[in-house]
Protein backbone atom coordinates (compact mmCIF):
# COMPACT_ATOMS: atom_id res chain seq x y z
CA UNK A 1 0.00 0.00 0.00
CA UNK A 2 2.92 2.58 0.59
CA UNK A 3 3.55 2.76 -3.20
CA UNK A 4 0.05 4.02 -3.93
CA UNK A 5 0.55 7.13 -0.88
CA UNK A 6 4.01 7.64 -2.22
CA UNK A 7 2.11 9.48 -5.50
CA UNK A 8 2.00 12.10 -2.61
CA UNK A 9 5.42 13.05 -2.78
CA UNK A 10 4.97 15.51 -5.39
CA UNK A 11 2.44 17.46 -3.15
CA UNK A 12 4.85 17.70 -0.12
CA UNK A 13 4.84 21.26 -0.35
CA UNK A 14 0.80 21.74 -0.54
CA UNK A 15 0.60 19.09 1.70
CA UNK A 16 2.73 20.90 4.55
CA UNK A 17 0.85 24.38 3.58
CA UNK A 18 -2.48 22.51 4.22
CA UNK A 19 -1.21 20.64 7.56
CA UNK A 20 0.20 24.20 8.95
CA UNK A 21 -3.11 26.25 8.54
CA UNK A 22 -5.21 22.88 10.37
CA UNK A 23 -2.67 23.38 13.37
CA UNK A 24 -3.69 27.39 13.23
CA UNK A 25 -7.07 25.68 13.54
CA UNK A 26 -6.58 23.71 16.34
CA UNK A 27 -4.45 25.85 18.18
CA UNK A 28 -7.14 28.51 17.72
CA UNK A 29 -9.57 25.90 19.12
CA UNK A 30 -7.60 24.76 22.21
CA UNK A 31 -7.00 28.16 23.37
CA UNK A 32 -10.86 28.98 23.48
CA UNK A 33 -11.15 27.32 26.52
CA UNK A 34 -8.29 28.81 28.26
CA UNK A 35 -9.48 32.35 27.32
CA UNK A 36 -12.85 31.58 28.37
CA UNK A 37 -11.54 30.35 31.81
CA UNK A 38 -9.40 33.51 31.71
CA UNK A 39 -12.79 35.82 31.06
CA UNK A 40 -14.56 33.91 34.28
CA UNK A 41 -12.09 33.74 36.80
CA UNK A 42 -10.45 37.43 36.17
CA UNK A 43 -12.90 39.09 34.34
CA UNK A 44 -16.60 38.12 35.53
CA UNK A 45 -15.79 36.82 39.18
CA UNK A 46 -13.79 40.47 39.77
CA UNK A 47 -16.21 41.98 37.98
CA UNK A 48 -13.19 43.41 35.67
CA UNK A 49 -15.14 44.83 32.33
CA UNK A 50 -11.61 45.54 30.88
CA UNK A 51 -10.62 42.02 31.30
CA UNK A 52 -13.60 40.94 29.64
CA UNK A 53 -13.00 43.18 26.66
CA UNK A 54 -9.79 42.67 26.17
CA UNK A 55 -9.97 38.79 26.16
CA UNK A 56 -12.77 38.86 24.63
CA UNK A 57 -11.45 40.62 21.31
CA UNK A 58 -8.33 38.66 21.44
CA UNK A 59 -11.18 35.74 21.02
CA UNK A 60 -12.73 37.13 18.30
CA UNK A 61 -9.55 37.88 16.49
CA UNK A 62 -7.76 34.30 16.81
CA UNK A 63 -11.41 33.17 15.86
CA UNK A 64 -11.55 35.39 12.64
CA UNK A 65 -7.74 33.99 11.43
CA UNK A 66 -8.80 30.09 12.42
CA UNK A 67 -11.59 30.93 9.89
CA UNK A 68 -9.60 32.43 7.41
CA UNK A 69 -7.12 29.37 7.78
CA UNK A 70 -9.57 27.00 7.54
CA UNK A 71 -11.06 28.11 4.06
CA UNK A 72 -7.59 28.46 2.53
CA UNK A 73 -7.08 24.57 4.20
CA UNK A 74 -9.88 23.57 2.25
CA UNK A 75 -8.46 24.70 -1.42
CA UNK A 76 -5.18 23.27 -0.46
CA UNK A 77 -7.01 20.36 0.29
CA UNK A 78 -8.30 20.19 -2.38
CA UNK A 79 -5.55 20.27 -4.88
CA UNK A 80 -3.56 17.55 -2.94
CA UNK A 81 -6.43 15.04 -3.12
CA UNK A 82 -7.87 15.69 -6.59
CA UNK A 83 -3.93 15.83 -7.62
CA UNK A 84 -3.33 12.54 -5.91
CA UNK A 85 -6.27 11.35 -7.82
CA UNK A 86 -5.58 12.30 -11.13
CA UNK A 87 -2.08 10.35 -10.51
CA UNK A 88 -3.43 7.02 -9.24
CA UNK A 89 -5.74 6.90 -12.33
CA UNK A 90 -2.77 7.54 -14.60
CA UNK A 91 -0.67 5.29 -13.15
CA UNK A 92 -3.72 2.56 -13.12
CA UNK A 93 -4.27 2.96 -16.93
CA UNK A 94 -0.76 2.99 -17.75
CA UNK A 95 -0.39 -0.40 -15.63
CA UNK A 96 -3.27 -1.86 -17.63
CA UNK A 97 -2.26 -1.00 -20.66
CA UNK A 98 1.06 -2.65 -20.21
CA UNK A 99 -0.55 -6.01 -18.93
CA UNK A 100 -0.20 -9.21 -20.97
CA UNK A 101 -3.09 -11.38 -21.62
CA UNK A 102 -2.26 -13.63 -18.84
CA UNK A 103 -1.88 -10.58 -16.28
CA UNK A 104 -5.48 -9.62 -17.37
CA UNK A 105 -6.91 -13.16 -16.29
CA UNK A 106 -6.26 -12.08 -12.92
CA UNK A 107 -8.53 -9.26 -12.48
CA UNK A 108 -11.84 -8.61 -14.50
CA UNK A 109 -12.72 -5.76 -16.04
CA UNK A 110 -15.47 -4.84 -14.05
CA UNK A 111 -13.02 -4.71 -11.08
CA UNK A 112 -10.90 -3.06 -12.62
CA UNK A 113 -13.04 -0.27 -13.62
CA UNK A 114 -14.16 -0.62 -10.07
CA UNK A 115 -10.42 0.29 -8.95
CA UNK A 116 -9.90 3.06 -11.53
CA UNK A 117 -13.37 4.40 -10.29
CA UNK A 118 -14.90 4.06 -6.74
CA UNK A 119 -11.46 3.25 -5.06
CA UNK A 120 -9.88 6.34 -5.99
CA UNK A 121 -12.77 8.22 -5.21
CA UNK A 122 -12.73 6.54 -1.68
CA UNK A 123 -8.56 7.52 -1.71
CA UNK A 124 -9.73 11.06 -2.69
CA UNK A 125 -12.06 11.63 -0.05
CA UNK A 126 -10.00 9.97 2.63
CA UNK A 127 -6.83 12.52 1.56
CA UNK A 128 -9.13 15.65 1.90
CA UNK A 129 -10.98 14.79 5.03
CA UNK A 130 -7.73 14.19 6.26
CA UNK A 131 -6.55 17.71 5.98
CA UNK A 132 -9.80 19.03 6.84
CA UNK A 133 -11.12 16.64 9.92
CA UNK A 134 -9.69 13.65 9.98
CA UNK A 135 -5.78 14.33 11.26
CA UNK A 136 -7.62 17.48 13.20
CA UNK A 137 -9.50 14.68 15.14
CA UNK A 138 -6.66 12.92 17.08
CA UNK A 139 -4.62 15.78 17.27
CA UNK A 140 -7.31 18.05 19.04
CA UNK A 141 -8.12 14.86 21.52
CA UNK A 142 -4.02 14.80 22.46
CA UNK A 143 -4.11 18.54 22.83
CA UNK A 144 -7.07 18.69 24.30
CA UNK A 145 -6.05 16.58 27.34
CA UNK A 146 -2.57 18.00 27.26
CA UNK A 147 -4.49 21.44 27.97
CA UNK A 148 -6.65 19.99 30.30
CA UNK A 149 -3.81 18.58 32.87
CA UNK A 150 -2.18 22.29 32.37
CA UNK A 151 -5.02 23.88 33.49
CA UNK A 152 -6.12 21.38 36.34
CA UNK A 153 -3.90 18.15 36.51
CA UNK A 154 -6.51 16.47 39.44
CA UNK A 155 -9.52 16.67 37.17
CA UNK A 156 -7.72 16.06 33.87
CA UNK A 157 -7.00 12.84 34.88
CA UNK A 158 -10.63 11.23 34.53
CA UNK A 159 -9.48 11.90 30.44
CA UNK A 160 -6.30 10.27 30.94
CA UNK A 161 -8.16 7.39 32.27
CA UNK A 162 -11.47 6.83 29.77
CA UNK A 163 -9.50 8.49 26.29
CA UNK A 164 -6.56 5.43 25.80
CA UNK A 165 -9.63 3.13 26.31
CA UNK A 166 -11.68 4.52 23.80
CA UNK A 167 -8.75 5.02 21.60
CA UNK A 168 -7.66 1.20 21.44
CA UNK A 169 -11.14 -0.17 20.91
CA UNK A 170 -11.55 2.50 17.76
CA UNK A 171 -8.08 0.63 16.72
CA UNK A 172 -9.58 -2.36 16.95
CA UNK A 173 -12.47 -1.45 14.77
CA UNK A 174 -10.35 0.48 11.92
CA UNK A 175 -8.73 -2.89 11.76
CA UNK A 176 -12.00 -5.14 11.52
CA UNK A 177 -14.14 -2.49 9.47
CA UNK A 178 -11.43 -2.53 6.81
CA UNK A 179 -11.50 -6.51 6.14
CA UNK A 180 -15.20 -6.01 5.99
CA UNK A 181 -15.57 -3.11 3.73
CA UNK A 182 -12.60 -5.24 1.38
CA UNK A 183 -15.60 -7.30 1.07
CA UNK A 184 -17.85 -4.89 -0.09
CA UNK A 185 -15.44 -3.47 -2.89
CA UNK A 186 -15.53 -7.09 -4.31
CA UNK A 187 -19.13 -7.43 -3.89
CA UNK A 188 -19.07 -4.37 -6.13
CA UNK A 189 -17.14 -6.02 -8.65
CA UNK A 190 -19.74 -8.50 -9.02
CA UNK A 191 -22.53 -5.79 -9.48
CA UNK A 192 -20.80 -3.75 -12.17
CA UNK A 193 -19.55 -6.70 -13.76
CA UNK A 194 -23.25 -8.35 -14.04
CA UNK A 195 -23.97 -4.48 -15.57
CA UNK A 196 -21.15 -4.90 -18.15
CA UNK A 197 -22.35 -8.27 -19.40
CA UNK A 198 -25.83 -6.45 -19.84
CA UNK A 199 -24.93 -3.83 -21.40
CA UNK A 200 -22.80 -5.22 -23.18
CA UNK A 201 -25.53 -8.07 -24.48
CA UNK A 202 -28.67 -5.93 -24.45
CA UNK A 203 -29.18 -7.57 -28.00
CA UNK A 204 -29.04 -11.14 -27.41
CA UNK A 205 -30.92 -10.59 -23.94
CA UNK A 206 -34.10 -9.24 -25.68
CA UNK A 207 -33.64 -11.83 -28.58
CA UNK A 208 -33.75 -14.23 -26.14
CA UNK A 209 -36.21 -12.93 -23.71
CA UNK A 210 -33.85 -13.70 -20.92
CA UNK A 211 -34.93 -9.66 -18.72
CA UNK A 212 -36.39 -11.89 -16.12
CA UNK A 213 -33.40 -14.29 -15.26
CA UNK A 214 -31.15 -11.28 -15.80
CA UNK A 215 -32.86 -9.28 -13.23
CA UNK A 216 -32.80 -11.85 -10.89
CA UNK A 217 -29.33 -11.97 -11.61
CA UNK A 218 -28.36 -8.69 -10.88
CA UNK A 219 -30.43 -8.49 -7.50
CA UNK A 220 -28.46 -11.32 -6.19
CA UNK A 221 -25.47 -9.63 -6.86
CA UNK A 222 -27.00 -6.30 -5.94
CA UNK A 223 -28.80 -8.14 -2.32
CA UNK A 224 -25.19 -9.14 -1.56
CA UNK A 225 -23.69 -5.93 -2.06
CA UNK A 226 -26.33 -4.91 0.20
CA UNK A 227 -26.09 -7.13 2.77
CA UNK A 228 -22.17 -6.40 2.90
CA UNK A 229 -22.37 -2.89 3.66
CA UNK A 230 -24.98 -3.30 6.04
CA UNK A 231 -22.70 -5.71 8.17
CA UNK A 232 -19.99 -3.11 8.08
CA UNK A 233 -22.19 -0.27 8.93
CA UNK A 234 -23.49 -1.55 11.65
CA UNK A 235 -19.98 -2.44 12.72
CA UNK A 236 -19.42 1.00 12.45
CA UNK A 237 -22.43 2.50 14.48
CA UNK A 238 -21.53 0.86 17.30
CA UNK A 239 -18.59 2.78 18.04
CA UNK A 240 -20.75 6.42 17.85
CA UNK A 241 -23.28 5.34 21.27
CA UNK A 242 -20.15 3.38 23.14
CA UNK A 243 -17.71 6.47 22.78
CA UNK A 244 -20.97 9.19 23.94
CA UNK A 245 -21.49 6.97 26.97
CA UNK A 246 -18.16 6.86 28.08
CA UNK A 247 -17.44 10.60 27.64
CA UNK A 248 -20.79 11.51 28.64
CA UNK A 249 -19.85 9.83 32.45
CA UNK A 250 -16.17 11.17 32.17
CA UNK A 251 -17.93 14.51 31.84
CA UNK A 252 -20.26 13.59 35.16
CA UNK A 253 -17.34 12.45 36.87
CA UNK A 254 -15.59 15.99 36.02
CA UNK A 255 -18.29 18.06 37.30
CA UNK A 256 -19.10 15.95 40.50
CA UNK A 257 -15.45 16.37 41.55
CA UNK A 258 -14.98 19.22 39.93
CA UNK A 259 -17.83 21.13 42.54
CA UNK A 260 -16.33 18.75 45.67
CA UNK A 261 -12.23 20.47 44.54
CA UNK A 262 -14.32 24.34 43.89
CA UNK A 263 -16.26 23.91 47.34
CA UNK A 264 -13.07 22.86 48.69
CA UNK A 265 -10.51 25.92 47.66
CA UNK A 266 -8.78 23.10 45.41
CA UNK A 267 -9.79 24.45 41.78
CA UNK A 268 -11.34 27.67 40.27
CA UNK A 269 -14.73 27.40 38.22
CA UNK A 270 -13.04 28.85 35.27
CA UNK A 271 -10.96 25.82 35.60
CA UNK A 272 -13.98 23.45 35.67
CA UNK A 273 -15.47 25.39 32.72
CA UNK A 274 -12.34 25.25 30.54
CA UNK A 275 -12.05 21.26 31.57
CA UNK A 276 -15.51 20.59 30.72
CA UNK A 277 -15.12 22.61 27.56
CA UNK A 278 -12.27 20.24 26.94
CA UNK A 279 -14.39 17.38 27.40
CA UNK A 280 -16.82 18.69 25.09
CA UNK A 281 -14.58 19.27 22.22
CA UNK A 282 -13.11 15.71 22.95
CA UNK A 283 -16.34 14.26 22.58
CA UNK A 284 -17.74 15.89 19.91
CA UNK A 285 -14.40 15.29 18.09
CA UNK A 286 -15.15 11.47 19.21
CA UNK A 287 -18.87 11.49 18.06
CA UNK A 288 -17.22 11.23 14.61
CA UNK A 289 -14.99 8.77 14.83
CA UNK A 290 -17.30 6.18 13.80
CA UNK A 291 -17.23 8.11 10.45
CA UNK A 292 -13.43 8.68 10.28
CA UNK A 293 -13.12 5.14 11.08
CA UNK A 294 -15.22 3.84 8.38
CA UNK A 295 -13.20 6.38 5.87
CA UNK A 296 -10.02 4.95 7.44
CA UNK A 297 -11.60 1.40 6.64
CA UNK A 298 -12.51 1.97 3.10
CA UNK A 299 -9.35 3.74 2.17
CA UNK A 300 -7.69 0.65 3.23
CA UNK A 301 -9.33 -1.47 1.44
CA UNK A 302 -9.09 0.51 -1.97
CA UNK A 303 -5.48 0.83 -1.17
CA UNK A 304 -4.85 -2.76 -0.89
CA UNK A 305 -7.10 -3.02 -4.48
CA UNK A 306 -4.97 -0.76 -6.30
CA UNK A 307 -1.80 -1.78 -4.76
CA UNK A 308 -2.63 -5.15 -5.90
CA UNK A 309 -2.50 -3.88 -9.55
CA UNK A 310 0.36 -1.21 -9.60
CA UNK A 311 2.55 -4.04 -8.22
CA UNK A 312 1.17 -6.84 -10.67
CA UNK A 313 4.32 -8.03 -12.56
CA UNK A 314 4.18 -7.86 -15.97
CA UNK A 315 5.39 -11.13 -17.33
CA UNK A 316 5.46 -9.78 -20.69
CA UNK A 317 8.13 -7.50 -21.48
CA UNK A 318 11.07 -6.64 -24.01
CA UNK A 319 13.71 -9.19 -23.83
CA UNK A 320 17.29 -8.62 -21.79
CA UNK A 321 18.69 -9.46 -26.11
CA UNK A 322 16.14 -6.82 -27.73
CA UNK A 323 17.74 -4.39 -30.14
CA UNK A 324 16.31 -1.21 -31.17
CA UNK A 325 17.96 -1.51 -34.01
CA UNK A 326 16.33 -5.00 -35.14
CA UNK A 327 12.80 -4.24 -37.85
CA UNK A 328 10.91 -6.33 -39.76
CA UNK A 329 12.55 -5.72 -43.59
CA UNK A 330 11.13 -8.49 -45.73
CA UNK A 331 8.42 -10.19 -43.76
CA UNK A 332 9.77 -13.89 -43.89
CA UNK A 333 8.33 -15.82 -40.92
CA UNK A 334 8.82 -19.26 -39.13
CA UNK A 335 7.66 -21.56 -36.69
CA UNK A 336 10.25 -24.03 -35.37
CA UNK A 337 9.08 -26.67 -33.25
CA UNK A 338 6.74 -24.10 -31.52
CA UNK A 339 4.63 -25.37 -28.44
CA UNK A 340 2.06 -23.39 -26.99
CA UNK A 341 0.13 -23.66 -23.66
CA UNK A 342 -1.85 -20.63 -22.40
CA UNK A 343 -1.20 -19.68 -18.46
CA UNK A 344 -2.86 -21.13 -16.36
CA UNK A 345 -3.66 -24.31 -18.42
CA UNK A 346 -2.19 -28.00 -18.82
CA UNK A 347 -3.27 -28.53 -22.07
CA UNK A 348 -1.06 -27.88 -25.12
CA UNK A 349 -3.16 -25.55 -27.75
CA UNK A 350 -0.11 -26.07 -30.21
CA UNK A 351 2.34 -28.79 -30.75
CA UNK A 352 5.71 -28.81 -32.16
CA UNK A 353 5.12 -27.01 -34.85
CA UNK A 354 6.75 -26.31 -38.04
CA UNK A 355 6.42 -23.76 -40.78
CA UNK A 356 7.70 -21.42 -43.16
CA UNK A 357 6.36 -17.90 -44.86
CA UNK A 358 8.47 -16.19 -47.47
CA UNK A 359 7.97 -12.38 -47.61
CA UNK A 360 4.88 -11.13 -49.49
CA UNK A 361 3.06 -14.47 -49.74
CA UNK A 362 -0.28 -15.05 -48.45
CA UNK A 363 -0.66 -18.03 -45.86
CA UNK A 364 -4.29 -19.27 -44.83
CA UNK A 365 -5.12 -21.06 -41.61
CA UNK A 366 -8.12 -23.49 -42.27
CA UNK A 367 -8.67 -25.77 -39.27
CA UNK A 368 -12.09 -26.73 -36.90
CA UNK A 369 -12.55 -24.12 -33.52
CA UNK A 370 -9.86 -25.31 -31.27
CA UNK A 371 -7.23 -26.09 -33.76
CA UNK A 372 -4.83 -23.67 -32.98
CA UNK A 373 -5.62 -20.82 -35.36
CA UNK A 374 -5.97 -17.72 -33.51
CA UNK A 375 -2.99 -18.83 -30.76
CA UNK A 376 -0.84 -18.80 -33.97
CA UNK A 377 -2.21 -15.87 -34.36
CA UNK A 378 -1.39 -14.35 -30.67
CA UNK A 379 1.77 -15.15 -30.99
CA UNK A 380 3.45 -13.40 -33.80
CA UNK A 381 2.85 -10.02 -32.39
CA UNK A 382 3.69 -11.59 -28.56
CA UNK A 383 0.72 -11.20 -27.24
CA UNK A 384 1.70 -14.39 -25.79
CA UNK A 385 5.25 -15.97 -26.12
CA UNK A 386 5.86 -19.20 -27.03
CA UNK A 387 6.14 -22.32 -24.42
CA UNK A 388 8.81 -24.31 -26.45
CA UNK A 389 10.26 -23.21 -29.43
CA UNK A 390 11.00 -20.19 -31.25
CA UNK A 391 9.71 -17.85 -34.28
CA UNK A 392 11.80 -16.15 -36.47
CA UNK A 393 10.94 -12.99 -38.53
CA UNK A 394 13.46 -12.17 -41.15
CA UNK A 395 16.18 -15.00 -39.69
CA UNK A 396 16.06 -13.54 -36.55
CA UNK A 397 14.28 -14.89 -32.91
CA UNK A 398 11.30 -12.74 -32.38
CA UNK A 399 12.48 -12.15 -28.90
CA UNK A 400 15.58 -10.18 -30.54
CA UNK A 401 12.56 -7.22 -31.02
CA UNK A 402 11.13 -4.52 -29.28
CA UNK A 403 8.00 -4.88 -28.92
CA UNK A 404 6.88 -1.71 -29.51
CA UNK A 405 9.21 -1.70 -32.87
CA UNK A 406 7.65 -5.48 -33.58
CA UNK A 407 3.92 -4.07 -33.25
CA UNK A 408 4.13 -0.83 -34.55
CA UNK A 409 5.10 -3.19 -38.02
CA UNK A 410 2.15 -5.60 -38.04
CA UNK A 411 -1.60 -5.03 -38.67
CA UNK A 412 -3.80 -7.02 -36.99
CA UNK A 413 -7.50 -7.33 -37.88
CA UNK A 414 -9.62 -9.65 -35.19
CA UNK A 415 -12.27 -11.79 -35.38
CA UNK A 416 -14.83 -9.40 -33.76
CA UNK A 417 -14.38 -5.88 -35.51
CA UNK A 418 -13.93 -3.17 -32.19
CA UNK A 419 -14.69 0.01 -33.28
CA UNK A 420 -13.84 3.47 -31.30
CA UNK A 421 -16.71 5.65 -30.25
CA UNK A 422 -15.90 8.77 -32.56
CA UNK A 423 -15.29 9.70 -36.25
CA UNK A 424 -15.14 6.51 -39.12
CA UNK A 425 -12.07 8.72 -39.53
CA UNK A 426 -10.66 8.62 -36.26
CA UNK A 427 -11.60 4.96 -36.27
CA UNK A 428 -9.13 4.25 -39.58
CA UNK A 429 -6.33 6.96 -38.42
CA UNK A 430 -6.22 5.03 -34.87
CA UNK A 431 -3.96 2.38 -37.06
CA UNK A 432 -1.37 5.05 -37.86
CA UNK A 433 -0.77 8.12 -35.37
CA UNK A 434 -0.55 11.09 -37.40
CA UNK A 435 -2.18 9.63 -41.05
CA UNK A 436 -3.07 12.05 -43.28
CA UNK A 437 -6.78 11.93 -44.92
CA UNK A 438 -5.22 11.08 -48.35
CA UNK A 439 -3.55 8.11 -46.05
CA UNK A 440 -6.99 7.01 -44.64
CA UNK A 441 -9.01 7.41 -48.15
CA UNK A 442 -6.29 5.03 -49.86
CA UNK A 443 -6.45 2.71 -46.97
CA UNK A 444 -10.70 2.92 -46.97
CA UNK A 445 -10.38 2.53 -50.79
CA UNK A 446 -8.35 -0.84 -50.61
CA UNK A 447 -10.72 -2.04 -47.84
CA UNK A 448 -13.39 -1.77 -50.22
CA UNK A 449 -15.30 0.67 -47.74
CA UNK A 450 -14.69 3.97 -49.05
CA UNK A 451 -17.25 4.38 -51.61
CA UNK A 452 -19.48 3.19 -48.21
CA UNK A 453 -18.27 6.40 -46.41
CA UNK A 454 -18.62 8.74 -48.96
CA UNK A 455 -22.34 7.84 -49.15
CA UNK A 456 -23.05 8.34 -45.65
CA UNK A 457 -24.22 12.13 -44.81
CA UNK A 458 -21.22 12.90 -43.29
CA UNK A 459 -18.66 10.75 -45.29
CA UNK A 460 -15.56 10.09 -43.05
CA UNK A 461 -16.54 12.46 -40.16
CA UNK A 462 -19.93 10.10 -39.00
CA UNK A 463 -20.01 9.39 -35.91
CA UNK A 464 -19.28 5.70 -34.99
CA UNK A 465 -21.70 4.22 -32.12
CA UNK A 466 -20.60 2.64 -28.78
CA UNK A 467 -18.86 -0.35 -30.76
CA UNK A 468 -19.96 0.67 -34.30
CA UNK A 469 -23.98 -0.23 -33.45
CA UNK A 470 -24.91 1.87 -36.34
CA UNK A 471 -22.59 -0.25 -38.87
CA UNK A 472 -23.17 -3.70 -40.43
CA UNK A 473 -20.65 -6.03 -39.89
CA UNK A 474 -19.39 -5.80 -43.06
CA UNK A 475 -19.01 -2.40 -42.69
CA UNK A 476 -16.83 -2.69 -39.32
CA UNK A 477 -15.14 -5.74 -40.52
CA UNK A 478 -13.88 -3.33 -43.52
CA UNK A 479 -13.20 -0.76 -41.54
CA UNK A 480 -10.76 -2.62 -39.25
CA UNK A 481 -9.22 -3.57 -41.82
CA UNK A 482 -8.52 -0.39 -43.19
CA UNK A 483 -6.99 0.54 -39.89
CA UNK A 484 -4.61 -1.63 -40.37
CA UNK A 485 -3.97 -1.14 -43.85
CA UNK A 486 -3.49 2.61 -43.10
CA UNK A 487 0.12 1.69 -41.10
CA UNK A 488 1.20 -0.03 -43.97
CA UNK A 489 2.20 -3.21 -42.28
CA UNK A 490 4.61 -5.60 -42.89
CA UNK A 491 3.05 -8.72 -41.77
CA UNK A 492 -1.07 -8.18 -42.34
CA UNK A 493 -3.05 -10.44 -39.51
CA UNK A 494 -6.87 -11.04 -40.72
CA UNK A 495 -8.60 -13.57 -37.79
CA UNK A 496 -11.79 -14.22 -40.20
CA UNK A 497 -12.19 -10.97 -41.11
CA UNK A 498 -14.26 -10.84 -44.47
CA UNK A 499 -16.34 -14.00 -43.08
CA UNK A 500 -19.40 -10.79 -43.10
CA UNK A 501 -18.10 -10.23 -46.79
CA UNK A 502 -20.18 -11.51 -49.95
CA UNK A 503 -18.05 -13.52 -52.05
CA UNK A 504 -17.38 -10.35 -55.14
CA UNK A 505 -16.60 -7.74 -52.38
CA UNK A 506 -14.08 -10.07 -50.74
CA UNK A 507 -12.22 -10.87 -53.93
CA UNK A 508 -11.67 -7.34 -54.70
CA UNK A 509 -10.50 -7.46 -51.07
CA UNK A 510 -7.94 -9.96 -51.21
CA UNK A 511 -7.17 -8.70 -54.65
CA UNK A 512 -6.12 -5.00 -53.19
CA UNK A 513 -4.34 -6.13 -50.14
CA UNK A 514 -1.63 -8.04 -52.40
CA UNK A 515 -0.92 -5.17 -53.43
CA UNK A 516 1.17 -4.38 -50.25
CA UNK A 517 4.76 -4.99 -49.68
CA UNK A 518 3.45 -7.37 -46.31
CA UNK A 519 3.26 -11.08 -45.52
CA UNK A 520 -0.13 -12.03 -45.37
CA UNK A 521 -2.08 -14.68 -42.79
CA UNK A 522 -5.84 -15.11 -42.90
CA UNK A 523 -7.82 -17.29 -40.70
CA UNK A 524 -10.91 -18.57 -43.15
CA UNK A 525 -13.67 -21.34 -42.86
CA UNK A 526 -14.24 -20.75 -47.14
CA UNK A 527 -12.26 -22.73 -49.40
CA UNK A 528 -13.00 -19.89 -51.94
CA UNK A 529 -10.85 -17.80 -49.89
CA UNK A 530 -7.59 -20.34 -48.76
CA UNK A 531 -7.83 -21.15 -52.54
CA UNK A 532 -6.06 -17.19 -53.36
CA UNK A 533 -3.61 -17.97 -50.92
CA UNK A 534 0.33 -18.54 -51.83
CA UNK A 535 -0.17 -21.98 -48.63
CA UNK A 536 -2.54 -23.51 -46.65
CA UNK A 537 -1.86 -24.74 -43.31
CA UNK A 538 -4.43 -27.33 -42.50
CA UNK A 539 -4.60 -27.39 -38.57
CA UNK A 540 -6.13 -29.72 -36.53
CA UNK A 541 -5.90 -29.99 -32.22
CA UNK A 542 -2.40 -27.65 -32.57
CA UNK A 543 -0.95 -29.75 -34.86
CA UNK A 544 -0.65 -29.50 -38.97
CA UNK A 545 -2.24 -32.17 -40.60
CA UNK A 546 -1.15 -30.71 -44.30
CA UNK A 547 0.31 -27.91 -46.12
CA UNK A 548 0.72 -26.69 -49.25
CA UNK A 549 -1.11 -24.36 -51.93
CA UNK A 550 -4.65 -25.57 -53.16
CA UNK A 551 -4.34 -27.80 -55.77
CA UNK A 552 -1.76 -29.55 -53.96
CA UNK A 553 -4.09 -30.55 -50.67
CA UNK A 554 -6.67 -31.21 -53.37
CA UNK A 555 -4.85 -34.08 -54.11
CA UNK A 556 -2.88 -35.25 -51.11
CA UNK A 557 -5.34 -34.74 -48.30
CA UNK A 558 -8.53 -36.26 -47.98
CA UNK A 559 -9.58 -34.04 -45.04
CA UNK A 560 -9.29 -31.03 -47.31
CA UNK A 561 -11.57 -32.53 -50.06
CA UNK A 562 -14.17 -33.14 -47.75
CA UNK A 563 -13.93 -29.99 -46.30
CA UNK A 564 -13.92 -28.92 -50.70
CA UNK A 565 -16.81 -30.63 -51.04
CA UNK A 566 -19.01 -29.50 -48.16
CA UNK A 567 -18.67 -26.54 -49.75
CA UNK A 568 -18.57 -26.79 -53.66
CA UNK A 569 -20.73 -30.27 -53.42
CA UNK A 570 -19.73 -33.80 -54.65
CA UNK A 571 -20.05 -32.58 -58.24
CA UNK A 572 -17.36 -29.97 -58.42
CA UNK A 573 -15.13 -32.18 -56.08
CA UNK A 574 -15.64 -35.33 -59.34
CA UNK A 575 -15.04 -32.16 -61.90
CA UNK A 576 -11.51 -31.23 -59.97
CA UNK A 577 -10.72 -34.50 -59.57
CA UNK A 578 -11.23 -35.50 -63.39
CA UNK A 579 -9.35 -32.32 -64.43
CA UNK A 580 -6.29 -33.82 -62.28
Amino acid sequence: MLKVFLLLRPYRLAMGVALALMLIELGVELLHPLIMAKIIDDGILKNDINVVIYWGSVMIGISIAAFAAGVTNSFYAAHVSQSFGFDVRKNLFEKVQSFSFANFNLFPASSLITRMTNDVTQLQNTIFMSFRIMLRAPLLIVGGTIMALIVNAKLALILLVSIPLLLGFLFWMMKKGSSLFKAVQERLDSVNGVMQENLTGMRIIKAFLRRNFEVSRFTKANEELRDGTVTALRLMEIAMPLLLLVMNISMLAILWFGSINVNSGEAKVGEVVAIVNYALRISSVLSIFSFIIMAFSRAKASAGRIHDVLETEVDLRDSIDAKESSVIEKGDIEFKSVSFTYPGTETAVLKDLSFTAKAGETIALLGATGSGKSSIFNLIPRLYDVTEGAIFIDQKNLLAMKLESLRGQIGFVPQESLLFTGSIKENIAWGKEGASIDEIKEAAGNAQIHETIENLPNGYDTRVGQKGVNLSGGQKQRISIARALVRKPKILLLDDSTSALDLKTEAKLLKAIKAYDCTIFIITQKISTAMEASQILLLDEGEILANGSHDELMQKSLLYQRIYQSQFGEEALHNVQRAE
